[in-house]
């Protein structure tokens, strides 16, 4: 009788902690997300202001970033390089950041991003400014303090290069 008492004891234990847990996900589901827009707006700003570290902080350590017209970069400084590029660049501005898509896994430590962007910048080949526009993809991982940063960073243009070179002229 003992050990029944016991094994149902356990069983109702394991059940009671997997439904907290499901709950506790389910809660945090919303503020996972919130928070990651509030990120990504907080990069806007970042970007607005030039701040290379604060941008460069959006980062894991291990971040892979991957942009149109260049090699991966792969850890925070490789990402620093790429990020520094663009913000020396003396026309740079990127007006437009918009979110379109957050999912957050059920597991809570993994999400994503998918945003559009639009910006100002230097054609490297003509030397002239041109408006960019495209879209982003974010993969985030949570940090153990809870906060969420971009594991993976990828932008692709939506500019075909003759329409670059048409600008620019």
């Amino acid at each position: 009788m003992k050990k029944l008492l016991g094994a149902v004891l356990v069983s109702t234990l394991v059940m009671v902690t997997g439904c907290n847990n499901s709950t506790a996900q389910a809660d945090n589901h919303d503020a996972d997300v919130k928070a990651i827009r509030e990120d990504v707006a907080r990069w806007k700003s970042d970007f607005d202001a030039k701040d290379l570290d604060k941008l460069v902080s959006h980062y894991t350590d291990d971040v892979i970033s991957m942009a149109q017209g260049l090699p991966i970069a792969t850890g925070r400084e490789a990402a620093r390089a790429v990020v520094k590029g663009l913000i020396s660049d003396p026309v740079f501005s990127q007006p437009v950041l918009e979110v379109s898509r957050v999912e957050v896994a059920k597991s809570g430590d993994l999400a994503y991003v998918v945003a559009r962007y639009q910006a100002t910048m230097t054609d490297p080949v003509s030397k002239k400014p041109f408006n960019d526009r495209g879209s982003v993809v974010e993969v985030y991982r949570k940090q153990n303090d809870g906060s969420w940063k971009s594991a993976a960073d990828i932008a692709t243009s939506e500019v075909p290069p003759n329409q670059i070179a048409a600008q620019s002229k």
